[in-house]
């Protein structure tokens, strides 16, 4: 996801607090001869003055478009250029809709948060190269899941699940750690490092060969089973040209393993991947 908060630099806003103001209040007192029927009342207390105002919550957008250079599927020695969306919204600091999906934080406190998410699994065809001939295609789908994350300063460890609706009826879990902080008033540096672990339909999926796949695509049989299958590094990048203007860029190095890395269709188990774009903040 591409995201502005103080682990995702480009897609939150700064958040906005209140300011509290105190008045001072003082009285006066009658005589000490005065009866107390002819006091006069003094105005009535109003503890509403002494509590803290509450900021409104804030829209955020921003749009743009860049485009990225990545292996053509998952394990692909060949590379292909590919336009992406830069397009986030945000509502306050708990709706944030990205090109991943929707993602709604319902806890947040002392540095631990819990999100809901809706997204998408975008699926593979079988013409998106020649080594996937004969394996047949993997519909899109929707996808439910969860986030768990424990803020320490600028450093985010997080923990997500994800389930896929149809297509390849994935479980997969991604834990990892995220680290995001100004360099200047205008450049924003990031890195982080994630594990990626699915279950066995995923994995058959993505990875395996049945013995239909096999006798329609020529590769050898291939059963793979649920684990590990890939661990990520990331560098992020974020320049404000100015109030509104900003660039991104980010570096990525994928690495699979296990069943996933000795898949027959697996040309490269490095995975680098560079991404760049341009948007504008509402």
């Amino acid at each position: 996801m591409l995201r502005v908060k103080k682990n995702h630099p480009l897609l939150k806003p700064l958040s906005i607090s209140a300011s509290l103001t105190v008045l001072a209040v003082t009285t006066g007192a009658r005589a000490a001869d005065f009866a107390i029927a002819d006091q006069t009342p003094g105005p009535v207390f109003d503890e509403r003055r002494f509590e803290p105002e509450r900021a409104e919550p804030k829209w955020g957008l921003i749009i743009g478009a860049g485009a990225s250079y990545k292996p053509e599927y998952e394990g692909s020695g060949d590379f292909k250029v590919s336009p992406i969306p830069m397009i986030a919204i945000t509502y306050g600091g708990w709706v944030e809709v990205d090109p991943r999906g929707l993602s709604v934080t319902v806890l947040e406190h002392s540095g631990f948060s819990f999100a809901g998410r809706v997204g998408y699994e975008t699926g593979r065809d079988e013409d998106d190269h020649d080594m996937l001939r004969g394996l047949g295609d993997i519909d899109f789908a929707a996808t439910v899941g969860a986030r768990v994350g424990y803020n320490w300063g600028p450093l985010e460890l997080y923990a997500e699940v994800d389930k896929t609706i149809s297509g390849s009826e994935s479980l997969i879990g991604t834990f990892g750690m995220e680290y995001s902080a100004p360099v200047t008033e205008r450049l924003i540096l990031g890195a982080g490092v994630s594990a990626t672990v699915a279950d066995d339909n995923h994995m058959e999926s993505y990875f395996g060969i049945n013995a239909v796949q096999s006798a329609a695509s020529g590769l050898s049989e291939y059963k793979a089973e649920a684990g590990l299958k890939r661990v990520d590094f990331t560098a992020t990048a974020t320049y404000m040209v100015n109030e509104n203007w900003l660039v991104r860029g980010q570096a990525g190095l994928g690495v699979l393993t296990g069943d996933a890395a000795d898949s027959p269709i697996v040309e490269e188990k490095i995975q680098p991947s560079i991404m760049l774009g341009v948007g504008y903040k509402f």
